[in-house]
C-alpha cells in the first residue's frame, strides 16, 4: 500500500509540501529569538518614529519573519490543491512538533554540562560559558512560546476560512486576491495574538504598546504578502506541469468540496 501511495504524484507532492511546511515553521520558531534591524539590512539609516503615542519605534523584527511569509504562501498552495482539512492537519502537526522541539530544548539545557572541556571550549572566540550561550540561544520564555504557537494555529485557521470564502466568490479567477487577501487578514491576527499573549499577558505591557508594535510588524508582513504573490503563480505553474492540467482540475474541485 505504501508503495502505491508513493508512486502517486499527488501523494508525493503532498508529502514534500507537508514536510517543508512543518520544517519551515520549526526553523522560524527556532531562529525567532534573534532580532534584526530591517532598516540596516536595507542599507537605510534608522529613524525612530512614534505610533499611537509610543515613541522610539523602529523596524526591529524577529528573524522568524524571514520565513513566516513563505509559510503562509505554502498554506495557500496546500489549501488550493488539497483543501482546508489538509491545512488543518499539517498545522496541528507543526504545532505539536514545535512544542516537542521546545520541550527537548529545555531538557538539553537542564542536563549537567561537561565542565572539563565543553563549558569553556569557545573562550578563544569570546564565549566564556558555552552552557549560558546554549541556554540563551535555545531558551525562550514560556509566554513567548505559548503566544507564538497560539498565534500560528489561530492564524492558519483564519487563513483557510478567508481563502475559501474568497474562492467561492471568485471561482478559479483572481488567485492573487484569495492568496494575498487571506494572508493579509491572517497575518494581522498572528501579529496581534503573539504580542498580546507574550507581552500584554506575560510581561504586563500596555495594550497601546502592543498595538503599536503589532502595526509595525504587520506592515512588514503585509508588504511581503504582496511581494510574494508572483511566487504563488510560479509554484502553481510548476505543479500543473508536474501533475498535468486534468489532475490539477480534479484536485482543485475536490479541495473546494471540503
Amino acid at each position: 500500500m505504501s508503495h502505491t501511495f508513493l508512486k502517486d504524484k499527488a501523494s508525493r507532492l503532498f508529502v514534500f509540501m507537508a514536510a517543508f511546511f512543518v520544517a519551515n515553521a520549526l526553523i522560524a520558531e527556532c531562529i525567532g529569538g534573534k532580532l534584526f534591524s530591517l532598516e540596516t539590512l536595507l542599507g537605510r539609516e534608522v529613524h525612530p518614529f512614534t505610533l499611537l503615542g509610543e515613541e522610539g519605534l523602529t523596524y526591529t523584527l524577529t528573524c522568524g519573519v524571514l520565513l513566516w511569509p513563505i509559510e503562509f504562501v505554502m498554506t495557500d498552495i496546500v489549501n488550493e490543491y488539497f483543501g482546508p482539512k489538509a491545512v488543518r492537519r499539517i498545522s496541528i502537526i507543526a504545532v505539536v512538533l514545535i512544542a516537542y522541539a521546545f520541550l527537548m530544548f529545555y531538557l538539553a539545557m537542564s542536563v549537567p554540562a561537561d565542565q572539563s572541556f565543553w563549558t569553556g571550549s569557545m573562550q578563544s572566540s569570546g564565549i566564556p560559558d558555552m552552557q549560558s550561550a546554549f541556554s540563551a540561544v535555545l531558551g525562550q520564555g514560556m509566554w513567548i512560546i505559548a503566544g507564538s504557537i497560539t498565534a500560528f494555529l489561530l492564524s492558519q485557521l483564519i487563513d483557510v476560512w478567508v481563502f475559501h470564502r474568497i474562492k467561492r466568490a471568485t471561482g478559479e479567477r483572481a488567485v492573487w486576491l484569495r492568496a494575498t487577501g487571506s494572508t493579509i487578514v491572517s497575518q494581522l491576527v498572528d501579529s496581534f495574538v503573539v504580542l498580546f499573549i507574550a507581552f500584554y499577558v506575560g510581561k504586563g505591557w500596555s495594550i497601546q504598546r502592543v498595538l503599536a508594535i503589532c502595526l509595525v510588524n504587520y506592515s512588514y508582513k503585509a508588504v511581503m504578502a504582496i511581494v510574494l504573490t508572483p511566487l504563488i503563480y510560479l509554484v502553481e505553474y510548476g505543479i500543473e506541469k508536474y501533475l498535468g492540467r486534468e489532475k490539477v482540475a480534479e484536485m482543485k474541485a475536490a479541495a473546494m468540496g471540503q
